[in-house]
């Protein structure tokens, strides 16, 4: 069984993966003038691709 560091390990580079294809997929929808489609308030709305944050953090456990 893994131990609660390699999980951790694990997880990091997961989430730098994440934050990692994010950037890459906004600057193609960029590129290509395409919108992003995404849920908002319980609806399906398209976004320009302008307007999303060139880059995401996501939340690292405390773990």
């Amino acid at each position: 069984m893994e131990t609660k560091d390699e999980l951790r390990e694990e997880r990091d580079k997961i989430v730098l993966g994440l934050e990692e294809a994010y950037k890459k997929l906004v600057a193609f929808k960029k590129e290509k003038k395409s919108p992003f489609i995404v849920m908002k308030d319980g609806e399906i709305v398209a976004v320009d691709a302008k307007d999303m944050p060139p880059s995401v953090r996501y939340k690292r456990g405390k773990n």
